[in-house]
């Protein structure tokens, strides 16, 4: 039995091969979406991220026969803590080979550095936040995740699960066909439309000469309707900005609806298209065309992903939600979109999984929390 020796990855050549495993890994995969590279490099703290300005990571590899078999990242969510004083830290960047002796050493590094740092569980996965991607994937691998969502093989949940984790939460994507739309629509325009009138509800899209503007304002929607949501933490104002930067390159404005009420915005729905084809043909590499054969022509790309549709705690369960997803509709078609998904949607959140599902929505994958007692 060969020896497995794990690193802490400090020098460049150490952080390469933390950096570069998934593309040996996955090599044969014909699922697997490479990861941006740069934004990977954020996601464990290697170049500037406003999230580590709080928050703290460790990352660590693990050698077999002197040839890299797996990665994972422990990460310590002050954020999370300050919130709900739990002592749960967490894992991400989990990628490993199918081999069980291998999956518990790297687990053993990130339990003994999280134990070390005060915490009594080990929450993931998570890359680094429930903010960014998250959890594992365990049912829906005969397709590639739509854009910022995860994929791993089918054996990862066993190695996890033979660890000692349990399951926490789950969280599902639900997938549908624009055709199906119209028909949807037409059951609950009625509906909808009684809504907008009674509320004097006016939806707009994104405005251009405003733009960095409404991404703040669509993002603080966001912060503030999710806050009796499983686990959530807010943007804190850094990463407000950081991500309000990043989607100005990404947001199709047509596709970004916002409700407003006596001119303030209480509702907000993101759409972003699915880049993953994309990502796939540059492997990951923004620099030095990436970035131009990711960015340009975005109405050649025909699916989307719905991320999330917000509204402000004093104006949930109006209705305000199937509002903005109706206004949707004609806009989807209009730009000649031909599939969406709207993900994720944790399984504790009935109101929005029961809505999709009366919509005629399939539930095409599921993903998983874990959890596991340290202490």
């Amino acid at each position: 039995m060969s020896v497995i020796t794990i690193v802490k990855p400090k020098t460049g050549r150490e952080r390469r091969l933390f950096l570069n495993f998934p593309w040996s890994l996955y090599k044969d995969d014909p699922y697997w979406i490479p990861p941006l590279r740069g934004v990977q490099k954020e996601g464990v703290g290697y170049v500037r991220n406003p999230f580590y300005i709080h928050n703290r990571v460790q990352t660590f590899y693990a050698l077999r026969e002197g040839k890299v078999a797996g990665r994972i990242a422990a990460i310590v969510n002050q954020g999370h803590l300050d919130r709900y004083h739990d002592g749960v830290g967490f894992f991400g960047f989990f990628d490993v080979i199918d081999d069980q002796e291998v999956a518990n050493a790297l687990f053993d590094s990130a339990t003994s550095w999280l134990c070390e740092q005060g915490l009594t569980t080990i929450r993931g996965p998570m890359n680094p936040s429930m903010n960014d991607t998250v959890g594992l994937l365990i049912e829906g691998f005969d397709s590639s995740p739509f854009f910022l969502m995860t994929y791993n093989p089918p054996y990862y949940q066993r190695l996890i699960e033979n660890y000692g984790f349990q399951k926490s939460q789950d969280l599902y994507s639900f997938w549908g066909k624009i055709e199906m739309l119209p028909k949807v629509r037409e059951r609950w325009l009625a509906t909808s439309e009684r809504i907008q009138e009674r509320m004097n509800v006016k939806i707009r899209t994104v405005r251009p000469r405003q733009f960095q503007e409404d991404v703040r304002l669509f993002l603080d929607i966001y912060n503030r309707s999710l806050s009796n949501t499983w686990g959530f933490v807010p943007f804190s104002d850094e990463e407000l900005k950081h991500y309000a930067a990043s989607l100005k390159q990404l947001i199709v404005p047509e596709l970004t609806l916002g409700a407003e009420i006596d001119g303030k915005l209480v509702g907000a729905t993101f759409c972003l298209p699915d880049y993953n084809p994309r990502i796939k043909e540059i492997d990951g590499r923004l620099f030095p065309f990436g970035f131009i054969k990711l960015l340009s022509h975005k109405e050649r790309i025909k699916k989307i992903r719905i991320i999330s549709t917000n509204v402000l705690p004093e104006y949930q369960m109006t209705g305000l939600g199937l509002v903005l997803l109706n206004a949707l509709v004609p806009k989807t078609i209009e730009f000649g979109i031909q599939e969406a998904e709207f993900s994720w949607v944790l399984e504790s959140n009935q109101y929005s999984r029961g809505s999709l599902e009366k919509g005629g929505a399939i539930r095409n994958k599921t993903y998983r929390i874990f959890d596991k007692t340290i202490r």
